[in-house]
């Protein structure tokens, strides 16, 4: 491989140092951390046109105020720090996120019941039917040291603007192209939890679907998990119309677009 330029350069170790000190600008999406504030230059615009960041407000012109990386900066930062031998973040160094494949179907299927009581566990052959036919949709934590399934993230797109419980039992009414995402589970394996993992999958899941051009997340909780999503960015919908396993549910949502 040949020496890099002196630009190529300055654009690699500036978009590493975006994603090292990337945080949460607390003025949109929750999921939406803010890489960069306040600076305008050349390397900012070429990382632009390369798709690695984006300024929600840089269409209306004028000098960038906020630069936000994509999935693919964030995927490119990465390398870099690899490449480097530098260290991440603890979860990225400790958990691969990535699409779930078919053949980890039945594992996930387990992981359901574990995480679920009986009452509100999706069957194993449910889970099975929509891996099948949305596999896109189930986003999983891999332990790299392991290879075990650590936790999961799963849901199907429709058109549709409120939550039914038919969407668990019906994998049927999956449109690949629908504007909204209807969340079925996050299922995260007792050992693996409070590390921040559920949350690093909800905030990855928002930004794939955001890139996307997804409208609206919508799920349904328990009201002693409200806060929990509340801090992940969603509102609370108040009581929903969900009686699925007996229960008494909570409607909630985000908006990405």
């Amino acid at each position: 491989m040949g020496k890099k330029t002196r630009q190529e350069t300055i654009d690699e170790l500036t978009l590493a140092l975006m994603y090292l000190t990337r945080f949460n600008d607390r003025e949109g999406s929750y999921f939406n951390e803010m890489a960069w504030k306040g600076y305008d230059f050349d390397s900012i615009e070429r990382l632009d046109q390369s798709d690695y960041i984006f300024d929600p407000k840089r269409s209306r012109g004028g000098a960038y105020k906020y630069a936000y990386l994509t999935e693919k900066g964030r995927q490119r930062a990465r390398e870099i720090l690899k490449e480097l031998n530098a260290e991440d973040q603890k979860l990225y160094e400790q958990f691969e996120f990535r699409t779930i494949k078919q053949e980890e179907a039945d594992e996930a299927a387990e992981i359901e019941q574990i995480c679920f009581p009986p009452n509100e566990a999706c069957t194993p052959e449910r889970i099975r039917e929509r891996i099948a036919v949305a596999a896109d949709f189930f986003y999983v934590a891999i332990d790299k040291k392991t290879g075990k399934m650590a936790g999961f993230l799963n849901g199907i797109a429709t058109d549709e603007y409120d939550f039914r419980d038919e969407f668990f039992t019906d994998a049927g009414l999956h449109n690949a192209d629908g504007k909204n995402i209807m969340i079925l589970g996050l299922d995260v394996l007792p050992e693996y939890r409070m590390q921040g993992l559920g949350r690093e999958l909800v905030y990855n899941y928002c930004r794939r679907e955001q890139n996307r051009d997804r409208r609206r997340l919508v799920l349904t909780c328990l009201p002693n998990k409200v806060k929990m999503y509340t801090k992940f960015g969603f509102l609370d919908r108040g009581e929903a119309s969900s009686t699925w396993g007996g229960e008494k549910w909570h409607e909630m949502d985000i908006f990405m677009n």
